[in-house]
């Protein structure tokens, strides 16, 4: 009977089974539960202390002047002497022949069998015959060791070891950041071994843990443990700090704006060196070897002893300089550790105004502060000296004018009476009146002592009044310059009467930042002497200080027409005052002939950017001065061969060496030269690069050094 073609399972035909239309459907499996994931280290949007802690466990050791301490590894100072890689590679080859051919002698017996001899004293006669499995070994053993000693005596010779550091999986490896193991508890920075020591537990444990959470900041970290030192120093009771530290965790101790960080950063900072990344020392041979590749900053340390930076415009003074020190000291500040104030040009890119604690916009109508023309002093002296520095400082030639004694004479004259009638220092429109002779003010002072008894004060007025008609007198210099700053656009700034926010640098004595606009469009020459003011103010202001582990700096964005001798002598004994200045300049021709030698010898850090003329790198090359170096004739002679086997000889080693086979004579020599001449300095420094030299407070220097400030 015909079917489909299908039998039932019994082999009958009675109950065909129907073919299937297509394969057989199978069962669907259970739907399987979905796999648990694993419960997170933390709470989801809860933040990590991972960074930071790896941030301040990476080891930091100590290190060359300016060199970036953060994962530093120092280098030898010498520079290893390096193989060409196919000298090298080459000598390898021939090594390794050299030890194929010695084996293939002595396999062969073309050297006899002494080498064997050792192999017959130690086995037995009764394995020789019949061989045994152990005699087998024990000679193929022997065979293996003496090839192991040929290949090892080879492997000497053709330098295989360093073929590999070179060129095998040691180059091929790479240093991956990863997470930096915890130390033992009392090494670890993160926690507190410090505070543990002196019995302060609860407090380090609060800290731990806030750093464990990352609810801890590097200005944090940098505020307590400023805060701590004064609890060591006895300025601070421990009691006081460990509250503090309960109460407020990462947060306590802060700074009186309350603010915690920056709102922007450009530059890598460092607040446990208190380092800034400013470049990389470039891989140069005039660089010492230890500095080669090795990151370049700059820190508190440094600066103590001041810094020039001079190059044209667009060299990268202000962004790869200015901006990085200024956003450092500013995280100093927020720790507690330093004051800054950051003198520029309106509108120049120094950070966002949110950075600064004051912001002294002068000549702008929306400045919420003004700045005291005479420092905050109560001393009409005092007050002289510093105005006298800003008025005529500049005036460095030999006549009329060129004396800031006669000067600072000609305003303690008129300052001292003003302050005794008035109970307060006169304005700007008020002092030029004054130093123009104006009949009525001077009858009202005269008035107003009189009345209040003061006839030693009477006795100045009378002097200034019997100079007015003298000739030279340096009332109408004085005048010209005050009526630089008696303009329409000053009018609502260097108010005396108490109506505005004025500004006095006398607040260097607390962790402030402050920024101050220079309006030097339009107004150059009130701008240079308004500089040169803040200059004197400051460098007066950092000497008197109490605490003086308050580091205090002033970045001078543009000190052209700033630098007086006055203002040298200032920098000179910044550094015993714990304070240093920033200045940089287009050129120094911006600086009087005589002072240039003097200012770069109170400088301890100088800097030369590319594009410098000449004429400053002659000074520069001049203060680095020279030093002995080695210096190696070289004479090399060709040799001719005149036999088949010498030419071929020749030419193995030109395939081996690339070179010609020649005889050379060396003649090395001790000579002094330039460390870097000013022709090199002028011509020989790549753009976005410069040449700085460093001094720290403690003496340390590094020489001129090559910097790539884009690295």
């Amino acid at each position: 009977m015909d079917g489909d073609g299908t039998r039932d399972a019994r082999g009958t035909h009675a109950n065909p089974v129907p073919r299937p239309a297509g394969p057989p459907e199978v069962p669907a499996k259970p739907p399987e539960a979905p796999a648990v994931p694993p419960r997170p280290a933390r709470a989801p949007g809860a933040p990590d202390g991972s960074a930071f802690l790896t941030w301040l466990r990476t080891p930091r050791p100590q290190a060359l002047p300016g060199v970036w301490r953060f994962g530093h590894r120092p280098r030898p100072e010498e520079e290893p002497e390096r193989v060409p890689g196919r000298q090298l590679l080459s000598g390898a080859v021939i090594a390794f022949l050299v030890g194929w051919l010695i084996w293939s002698l002595l396999w062969n017996g073309y050297l006899g069998g002494w080498w064997l001899l050792p192999l017959y004293a130690m086995i037995p006669d009764s394995w020789a015959e019949p061989h045994s499995f152990t005699s087998v070994v024990v000679v193929y053993a022997y065979y293996v060791l003496i090839a192991g000693i040929i290949m090892v005596g080879v492997g000497r010779l053709g330098r295989w070891g360093e073929i590999w550091r070179r060129y095998g999986p040691p180059a091929w490896r790479r240093a991956v950041p990863g997470a930096v193991p915890a130390p033992a508890p009392e090494e670890d920075p993160a926690a507190w071994p410090a505070l543990r020591a002196a019995g302060a537990h609860d407090a380090a444990e609060r800290l731990a843990a806030d750093a464990r959470s990352g609810l801890m900041r590097d200005v944090d970290h940098a505020r307590i443990a400023r805060a701590w030192q004064g609890v060591q120093r006895g300025r601070h009771s421990l009691a006081t700090f460990t509250g503090a530290v309960l109460s407020q965790g990462a947060g306590a101790c802060p700074h009186p704006s309350g603010a915690r960080d920056l709102p922007v950063r450009q530059a890598r900072h460092d607040l446990v060196t208190g380092q800034v990344r400013i470049g990389t020392a470039a891989d140069d041979a005039r660089n010492p070897y230890a500095y080669r590749g090795a990151g370049l900053a700059l820190g508190p340390d440094l600066l103590g002893t001041s810094l020039l930076a001079v190059g044209p415009a667009g060299s990268g003074k202000t962004g790869s300089l200015v901006r990085p020190l200024a956003e450092s000291l500013c995280l100093h500040a927020l720790a507690g550790r330093a004051a800054v104030v950051v003198v520029g040009a309106a509108g120049a890119d120094l950070g966002p105004a949110d950075a600064y604690d004051v912001v002294v916009r002068i000549g702008h109508p929306d400045s919420v502060y003004d700045l005291d023309l005479y420092g905050g002093t109560t001393d009409p002296d005092e007050a002289a000296v510093v105005l006298a520095e800003a008025l005529v400082g500049d005036l460095t030639e030999q006549h009329q004018g060129g004396d800031t004694r006669r000067s600072t004479t000609v305003l303690a004259q008129l300052l001292g009476p003003f302050r005794a009638v008035h109970g307060r220092f006169p304005g700007v429109p008020e002092l030029r009146q004054l130093l123009e002779g104006a009949p009525g003010p001077l009858a009202e002072l005269r008035e107003g002592l009189r009345a209040a008894g003061q006839d030693s004060l009477l006795r100045e007025l009378d002097a200034r009044e019997r100079q007015l008609d003298r000739p030279g007198d340096l009332g109408g210099v004085l005048a010209d310059r005050v009526a630089l700053l008696d303009r329409p656009a000053f009018a609502p700034f260097f108010d005396t009467s108490g109506q505005s926010r004025p500004f006095s640098l006398k607040a260097l004595d607390h962790p402030v930042r402050v920024r101050i606009d220079l309006p030097q469009r339009g107004h150059a020459d009130a701008s240079r002497m308004l500089a040169r003011l803040v200059l004197a103010q400051f460098t007066a202001s950092v000497s008197v200080r109490e605490d003086r582990s308050l580091f205090a700096c002033l970045v001078l964005d543009d000190a052209s027409g700033v630098v007086t001798p006055e203002a040298v002598r200032g920098v000179q004994r910044l550094r015993s005052a714990g304070a240093g200045v920033v200045l940089t300049l287009r050129t120094l021709d911006d600086v009087p002939r005589p002072l240039r030698g003097p200012l770069l010898g109170a400088i301890g850090c100088r800097m030369a950017l590319s594009g410098l003329t000449p004429w400053d790198g002659q000074d520069f090359a001049e203060v680095w001065g020279k030093e002995w170096t080695e210096a190696r004739d070289v004479t090399d002679r060709q040799i001719i061969a005149e036999t088949p086997a010498g030419k071929a000889v020749h030419m193995l080693r030109r395939v081996i060496t690339g070179k010609a086979p020649t005889a050379r004579a060396v003649t090395v020599r001790q000579v002094e030269r330039e460390r870097w001449s000013a022709s090199e300095l002028a011509h020989a420094v790549p753009a976005g690069h410069a040449v700085l030299s460093l001094t720290s407070v403690k003496g340390e220097h590094a020489p001129p050094l090559l910097v790539d400030l884009r690295g």
